[in-house]
């Protein structure tokens, strides 16, 4: 199945990944936009494009291999059926392919991710070091068993005080682990809102106000730390 929103191919260790490339039409930092467990959706494209609009050259890997859904169930069978070495491969695959962009400024990109994506975001800066120059998971956490050591990248994080499948306590205990495996010092940011409060095309989750408030931050960050 092909996805709409793909544009892009690049090498995926031995294989070829797809995805939606997003840029600004002159030279800027790269960043790793990581969906959420619906797939390559025209949210997380329009995610792309934003970070675009403000100077970022903006690489979603489609991780699902074309496929998206509307429904939780179907989306929770198609999570826990990616295989998690692939998708890595992938998210590896779309820095190398950032930072041999023409457009890429910089040695360093960044990796925002949503939901699942956030938990990828922080998974893949535990692994790329200092490939990694910021990491911003949105109501996303990997377990907290997770070898953080490698990671160097700072790190903003976005979750809702309502949130019952990412709760604050084990936002805590991640950043706790962060902090003692590593030289980081997350910032955690939490909202009075739930779930993918961000995403604006979800009305049962899009909390207006936490998502006007996150952006800029977001944004801030991410040229504070890769220009």
């Amino acid at each position: 199945m092909t996805n709409p929103h793909q544009n892009v191919s690049f090498a995926s260790n031995g294989r070829t990944a797809h995805g939606y490339l997003a840029t600004p039409g002159r030279p800027g930092p790269g960043v790793v936009v990581i969906q959420e467990w619906w797939g390559l959706t025209d949210h997380v494209a329009d995610v792309a494009n934003r970070f675009a609009a403000e100077g970022f050259v903006a690489l979603a890997p489609d991780l699902y291999g074309g496929h998206t859904t509307h429904d939780a169930q179907e989306a929770a069978r198609m999570m826990q059926e990616l295989p998690v070495d692939r998708a890595a491969r992938d998210l590896s695959g779309a820095v190398d392919h950032l930072l041999g962009h023409e457009l890429v400024t910089g040695s360093a990109v960044g990796a925002v991710g949503f939901c699942m994506g956030g938990k990828f975001a922080l998974v893949l800066a535990a692994q790329q070091g200092d490939r990694i120059g910021a990491v911003i998971p949105f109501y996303g956490i990997p377990p907290v068993e997770t070898d953080f050591s490698a990671m160097t990248a700072p790190m903003l994080g976005h979750f809702g005080e309502y949130d019952r499948g990412v709760t604050v306590d084990a936002v805590g205990e991640v950043a706790d682990k962060i902090k003692k495996q590593t030289e980081v010092h997350p910032q955690i940011q939490v909202y009075a809102a739930g779930h993918a409060f961000f995403n604006d095309q979800n009305p049962a989750s899009y909390h207006e106000e936490s998502a006007r408030v996150a952006w800029p931050r977001t944004l801030d960050f991410l040229h504070r730390h890769l220009g």
